[in-house]
């Protein structure tokens, strides 16, 4: 891909939590003509040949959705999945573009959060639709930039596409990659008697949590990749067949890194459970062993404190026979116990 000439290469000003304008880009045989221009002109870019149009809306207001649909032609449908939340990763073909919905994974502090990205493709437009500024549009725009491999004039808005799910997977990649590590960390925990079973819980819980949100995600992924290398579809250029190939490898790796994680949680929970029951049984020898010892001198006592006459009954020869049995008594048990290591 052609870098941009100095002036294309500002940088767009980064998302501060307000409603950003739509930013938009157009290529003319693969390098970088103009940005920022109105949305309203992107039909007329292209209708001019050799040129690839990009859109960017973020938590775009009713007029920015009704202007790009009137301008790509647009199924109100495709549009009303493009806005609503929570809409499951997939890719959906209509007649003359497609439409996708991912999810970029973020983790701070332990916690995920999913950011939701549609976007519409199209030979030469690539639209993407974004509720909200967690996603990096920025670093995006970067990788288009600077990536090497295929000219975007002959993968037209095909490797705009590709940029944005090589991104998109990698971000599932750092986040496994996050969990795996929360997961040794976990792992340190139950090894360790300093923490608190409370907290081991806590963070095993939120652990698995964040493991099924991620795998929810991440394994339609692979529906997507594989349905745009069909190659009767003929949706992207078969230039990017190997890119995109690469590209599903990655998510086939974030699928079975999600499921081996998975079983490594549920295996330290059982392990977390049954070093649990082993510390209790410790814990029931002990006072067990303690007990049978102070059973010596009980047992002893209550012989000599009937009421009735016994050898040694109100003599000094009692007392000291009753001691010596205690003591001895006492004594004996704790040394087997000991060296059975019940104590």
């Amino acid at each position: 891909m052609a870098h941009p000439s100095e002036a294309g290469a500002e940088q767009f000003p980064s998302d501060r939590g307000e409603v950003p304008t739509p930013r938009t880009r157009v290529w003319r045989g693969g390098t970088l003509e103009t940005y920022d221009f109105p949305v309203a002109q992107v039909s007329d870019y292209l209708e001019q040949d050799d040129t690839v149009v990009w859109v960017d809306l973020c938590a775009p207001q009713s007029a920015d959705l009704r202007v790009i649909s009137d301008e790509l032609g647009l199924d109100p449908v495709a549009v009303e999945d493009a806005v609503s939340r929570h809409e499951r990763a997939k890719i959906d073909r209509y007649e003359g573009y497609a439409f996708l919905n991912v999810y970029v994974p973020h983790i701070h502090d332990g916690e995920l959060t999913l950011y939701e990205v549609s976007a519409f493709l199209a030979e030469r437009a690539l639209v993407t639709v974004r509720q909200g500024p967690g996603f990096d549009i920025d670093a995006l725009v970067k990788r288009w930039d600077q990536s090497p491999g295929v000219d975007i004039a002959s993968a037209r808005a095909g490797y705009l596409l590709y940029g944005l799910l090589d991104m998109v997977v990698d971000l599932q990649l750092e986040a496994v990659q996050a969990l795996d590590d929360e997961a040794d960390e976990v792992e340190s925990m139950i090894f360790d008697e300093a923490f608190a079973v409370r907290e081991i819980q806590r963070r095993s819980f939120r652990l698995r949590k964040n493991l099924v949100a991620l795998r929810r995600v991440a394994l339609p992924m692979r529906e997507v990749v594989n349905t745009l290398l069909r190659r009767d579809l003929r949706m992207v250029a078969p230039a990017l067949a190997p890119y995109l190939q690469d590209v599903y490898d990655h998510t086939l790796r974030v699928g079975e890194w999600t499921d081996s994680l998975r079983d490594l949680v549920a295996n330290l929970l059982d392990t977390r459970i049954a070093l649990q029951g082993n510390r209790m049984n410790e814990v029931m020898k002990k006072v067990t062993s303690w007990a049978a010892i102070i059973a010596v001198p009980t047992a002893v006592t209550g012989f000599y404190g009937q009421n009735v006459p016994y050898p040694g009954f109100s003599s000094h020869s009692g007392f000291i026979v009753s001691t010596v049995v205690i003591v001895a008594g006492s004594v004996a048990l704790y040394a087997v116990f000991k060296f059975r290591d019940w104590l």
